[in-house]
């Protein structure tokens, strides 16, 4: 008996220190994975940031620069992710604002690691620390067959003007779209055989407020695409069914005209509303091939799948960005060349907000404009705990989050009423988006609706500006709200 209770105390001794040895191993590991993660990334965010300074025309390259951004998002989330485990755990409410409600949180997977109350734990911090050793063998693989690449990339010439890329100015130029905006261009300067009577046409695809009228812009401002065609025209419509050649080409808006230009080529670009009436679009492609230059093209952009089958070749999708871009992105905004591991407690909280933003670009110029004004862990966790009762309050009244662009939502808020006793409801009754020749800006910004630091309380319906954009088209973003003193009214 004593045989057998001392082989199963044995096993048990050797077992523990083999556990033991294990997590210290691992621990030290991942604690130099992390190092090597950020050299490379420092590395390969280097030449991300020359690439886009230069006018690069290889597809190629230009895929495999698109590539190489991906994974820089994703190294970099990575590394934020682990470093949150530094975080204090004496907070309480950050701890439950920041990792409550987180199905997939790698930052909580590898605080479990070295928790020695949950042994289970062990086979989650696996898997992220094979994430983590996944995510650097892959840069470090990039970086190693990045010589032939930088070589290339210093022959092509810089642009004249320089990016907005740098840190200091993110919400002045266009994010994650340089790849969609090379094929554009490669779409508009192919050359087209001269028997073909057909029109070209491709499709632009994509949800509200992903980026399509910017994408658009951006292409058309590119000066290889201004030299290949002499007149740049926009049609802003609901469907073309009540328009006529006469009265299409009295609704354009001319973006651009060269009449140095012999040739005499023009680019459409038809931004849709609502789905396209078939037959409307027939008879203005009739009317365009008898009135426009061979090798003039159309850009169609659009919500609707539908708009597919007009292109006459494939279409150009845009999707909402990966939860790495979005991250990356948010991350330089809240902090811009400031490491965020320096603020544990306020990435963490940030990590959470940002799941709770839907990829909204103006979610995200907001709300960073938000938490930059006050780096108060206390106004960070406020931020969410609004956030999150937001979402849920929508998904209870109106059954759906995010909330279509034409129905009426709830709106967050952190303001308080005269007696502070309950937060202030406002209701957004619709959303428009305008540039400055239409009108008046709003004086109340929904930075001020959020904080409650408007000056004089607006009575019934009013307008505030949701966000004035800074790059083209330089849309000013508006909306319709109201306040709601009795929250059973809304439920009729």
């Amino acid at each position: 008996m004593e045989a057998v209770i001392s082989g199963v105390l044995g096993e048990f001794v050797s077992r523990a220190i083999s556990f033991v040895a294990e997590k210290c191993r691992e621990q030290t590991t991942a604690e130099q994975d992390l190092q090597r993660l950020c050299q490379l990334l420092l590395r390969i965010s280097t030449i991300v940031e020359e690439a886009e300074g230069r006018r690069v025309e290889n597809r190629a390259m230009v895929r495999q620069l698109s590539t190489m951004r991906e994974q820089m998002f994703r190294g970099y989330y990575l590394l934020d992710t682990f470093r949150c485990r530094e975080r204090k755990t004496n907070h309480d409410e950050v701890s439950h604002l920041s990792f409550a409600q987180s199905k997939f949180n790698l930052a909580k997977r590898f605080r479990c690691l070295v928790s020695n109350t949950q042994i289970e734990s062990m086979v989650i911090g696996r898997e992220s620390i094979k994430e983590l050793k996944q995510a650097v063998l892959v840069l470090e693989s990039m970086v190693a067959d990045m010589k032939e690449f930088v070589i290339f990339l210093m022959s092509y010439p810089q642009m004249y003007r320089q990016p907005y890329g740098a840190y200091l100015y993110l919400d002045k130029y266009m994010f994650g779209r340089q790849m969609e905006r090379e094929q554009a261009i490669n779409f508009l300067l192919q050359a087209e055989p001269l028997g073909n009577g057909k029109f070209v046409v491709l499709p632009i695809v994509g949800p509200a407020l992903v980026g399509k009228s910017t994408l658009v812009e951006h292409v058309c401002n590119d000066d290889r695409v201004r030299n290949h065609f002499s007149l740049i025209l926009l049609y802003i419509g609901n469907n073309l069914k009540d328009e006529t050649a006469t009265t299409f080409r009295d609704n354009c808006v001319i973006k651009h005209q060269n009449i140095a230009l012999d040739e005499g080529r023009s680019l459409v670009i038809i931004e849709l509303l609502e789905e396209m009436n078939r037959g409307a679009w027939n008879r203005m492609l009739h009317s365009a091939e008898i009135c426009m230059a061979h090798g003039s093209k159309i850009i169609i952009t659009s919500r609707s799948e539908k708009t597919v089958s007009l292109g006459t070749t494939e279409a150009l999708r845009l999707n909402y960005l990966s939860k790495e871009a979005y991250w990356y992105f948010f991350r330089m905004l809240l902090f811009g060349s400031t490491d965020p591991g320096e603020y544990p407690e306020l990435t963490s909280i940030a990590m959470e907000i940002v799941r709770e933003m839907c990829g909204s670009f103006i979610y995200a110029y907001v709300v960073a404009t938000l938490l930059r004004a006050n780096l108060s862990t206390r106004l960070w966790c406020r931020v969410l705990r609004h956030l999150r009762e937001h979402t849920q309050k929508n998904i209870l009244l109106l059954g759906e989050y995010p909330v279509q662009e034409s129905r009426a939502r709830y709106v967050w808020s952190m303001a308080r009423t005269r007696r502070g006793s309950e937060d202030i409801k406002i209701l957004v009754c619709d959303n428009q988006k305008w540039t400055d020749s239409h009108g008046e800006v709003p004086k109340i910004t929904v930075v001020d609706l959020l904080s409650g630091t408007w000056s004089t309380m607006p009575q019934g319906k009013f307008k505030v500006l949701s966000w004035r954009s800074l790059i083209p088209p330089y849309y000013i973003y508006t909306a319709d709200c109201e306040f709601i003193r009795n929250e059973s009214s809304t439920r009729t």
